[in-house]
């Protein structure tokens, strides 16, 4: 019987936690990973919110915390690297969250912290999807063929699956128009601290700088008008971006240059997904695969940790019907992604000022919303994933024999 087994396809944080609490719930889980093996890499994520009362439940919080990427606080620079505002930093969700990971150090603590049993696939994913009123029937790019009661998608934002399982109108992607291109650079004593470092200059530029817990400095070079750099290989995408950052001034040459020699480098084109619903029959999308909020909006890694206890806890609710558990999944966690997918109008104008009077206005407006008066404003400004409501209750079960 399939109906109490699940496959996941993907292994990071959306999809593991679902992988987490399907298991506790005692389901039989497989993950199916595109990777060769486990990814640690990736950039700053933080746990926000509700998520943090999922990753006590866990039993996980002080291992993340643990794993803290050592950032202190949120600076604003100058061209010379002169402080000019500071943005709240106090308190757990603040401009530096409490629980400040690199994305490969969470995924690592969720994959180490799973239950007995949770089955692994690596080096493949998903090709054909059939579903049937009692199961879907599933085979992969290397043959394999398997059937589940559930499938979860936690592909990412460029979730091939979801393509094949939803139509054209269930799904927009919203193009925000901003590239941003991550790596990892080497650490200077003379120049980096224990601070997230921002700048921003003329035509739409930012530089960030951020303190990592491996010796080394996470950079991001970020930038509107954006163009797809995607589908260029390394070197022509590079090329493009030492181009457009030519005289952008402050640590642009020190990045460029540690770009070059980075064997961790990732461009990407912000994309929002917006999708009517996230469910059809057994199969269910959760976290960036569903709703991509990207690093504009925040919070994604919180409401990817939260979207696999929701999930996990609708079915134990609804035993034996999955459609009224998918329906009630979605109807807990769509207010949560609305209130951070609705970026203000107008942002990507004030957070990349293309001018020099632009630019001198955002000063002035850093300084104001950085002020006593108007930190809590701010601060608020930070706190995503939020929410009244208590996360759904989910009862203890003891997982089945192995050999089950």
């Amino acid at each position: 019987m399939s109906e109490r087994s699940a496959v996941v396809s993907g292994a990071s944080i959306a999809g593991l936690s679902a992988a987490f609490w399907l298991r506790r719930q005692g389901w039989r889980v497989t993950v199916v990973e595109r990777a060769a093996g486990f990814r640690d890499g990736g950039q700053n994520v933080d746990v926000r919110g509700v998520a943090r009362e999922v990753l006590d439940r866990m039993g996980l919080f002080e291992a993340v915390k643990a794993r803290h990427t050592t950032e202190t606080g949120t600076v604003v620079v100058d061209a010379r690297g002169r402080v000019t505002a500071e943005l709240p930093s106090d308190g757990p969700d603040g401009a530096t969250a409490e629980l400040e990971v690199l994305r490969g150090d969470f995924a690592r603590v969720l994959h180490d912290g799973l239950p007995e049993g949770v089955a692994f696939v690596y080096g493949d994913s998903i090709a054909e999807v059939a579903e049937g009123p009692e199961e879907v029937r599933l085979v992969t790019e290397r043959g394999r063929e398997l059937r589940c009661g559930l499938l979860v998608v936690a592909e990412g934002v460029r979730s091939t699956t979801r393509g094949r399982v939803f139509a054209d109108t269930d799904v927009t992607e919203y193009d925000l128009g901003i590239t941003m291109v991550f790596g990892t650079i080497p650490r200077t004593p003379d120049d980096d601290d224990d601070r997230w470092r921002w700048h921003n200059t003329t035509r739409g530029r930012q530089i960030h700088l951020r303190p990592d817990n491996h010796g080394t400095t996470r950079a991001l070079l970020s930038y509107t008008p954006g163009d797809d750099l995607t589908p260029l290989d390394r070197g022509e995408a590079l090329a493009r971006v030492r181009a457009r950052y030519a005289d952008a001034g402050w640590e642009a040459p020190r990045v460029l240059d540690g770009f070059d020699a980075s064997e961790d480098v990732y461009v990407d084109r912000l994309t929002q997904i917006r999708m009517t619903t996230w469910h059809r029959g057994r199969t269910v999308l959760a976290g960036d695969a569903a709703w991509c909020v990207t690093p504009l909006g925040g919070g994604g890694a919180s409401l990817a940790l939260t979207s696999g206890y929701v999930l996990a806890a609708q079915l134990s609710r609804h035993p034996g019907d999955v459609e009224a558990a998918l329906t009630a999944y979605e109807a807990w966690m769509r207010p949560l992604v609305d209130g951070v997918q609705s970026l203000p109008r107008g942002l990507t104008r004030v957070a990349y000022p293309r001018t020099r009077t632009g630019l001198a206005l955002r000063r002035i407006a850093e300084k104001a919303f950085t002020s006593p008066p108007l930190r809590p404003l701010t601060r608020r400004l930070t706190q995503v994933s939020e929410t009244e409501r208590p996360l759904p209750d989910m009862p203890e079960r003891h997982l089945p024999p192995e050999s089950a």
